[in-house]
């Protein structure tokens, strides 16, 4: 399984990680319920008590959101995979899958550090899995067409490892600053920004 061996098309790995997103969004709005038959006052409390939740969600949508696209990038020129794509791929979904759960903390014990910094952990670590991915196919040119895209960029890379290193950092920040770290998260906005503008430049 770990050799660089071709080993078939990508088109069913990408239909899998499709699919494997497309169940995590949907797991996100699980949880978004106000209960029936509830007097104005109460029904507007429960409203505001949902306010975090929807935080959450809109936070892991983009999050996921994100990766999706950047994997449909990564694939674009990609011809055949092999066993080290396959494997790390796998481990990248099961973490993807794995996001509904941090954020249900992130939505319900957000004033807790351990719930940032648990948050941080996971979208860290599908980071690091989306890197290595796109790592590997940038090592390996018969795997993809002739002409690469941008993904198998050393600023492409970069771009990856950025949202690996700032969650991976808020990690144990959050245990120590507390759980307003998670505001550190914007600065991949104008960073994201810089670099994509930079991959979107002639050379």
């Amino acid at each position: 399984m770990w050799t660089s061996r071709p080993d078939g098309g990508p088109e069913r790995l990408v239909t899998l990680v499709d699919g494997v997103f497309a169940i995590a969004i949907t797991l996100l709005v699980l949880d978004l319920n106000v209960p029936r038959d509830l007097e104005p006052a109460a029904y507007r409390e429960s409203l505001r008590a949902l306010l975090p939740d929807l935080g959450a969600y809109a936070l892991s949508v983009v999050v996921l959101g994100s990766f999706w696209r950047d994997h449909r990038r990564i694939f674009q020129d990609v011809r055949e995979i092999d066993g080290q794509v396959i494997v790390v791929s796998i481990v990248g979904l099961g973490v993807a899958a794995l996001v509904p759960f941090p954020t249900r903390l992130l939505a319900e014990y957000g004033a807790q550090s351990v719930s940032v910094a648990v948050y941080a952990a996971a979208v860290a670590a599908l980071g690091a899995c989306h890197l290595t991915v796109a790592a590997v196919l940038a090592k390996r040119p018969w795997l993809r067409h002739g002409t690469p895209s941008e993904a198998g960029t050393g600023l492409y890379l970069l771009d990856s490892a950025t949202t690996v290193v700032v969650f991976l950092a808020t990690v144990p920040l959050a245990l120590v600053a507390g759980p307003r770290i998670m505001w550190l998260w914007l600065v991949l906005v104008p960073a994201k920004v810089f670099l994509g503008r930079r991959l979107q430049s002639p050379r």
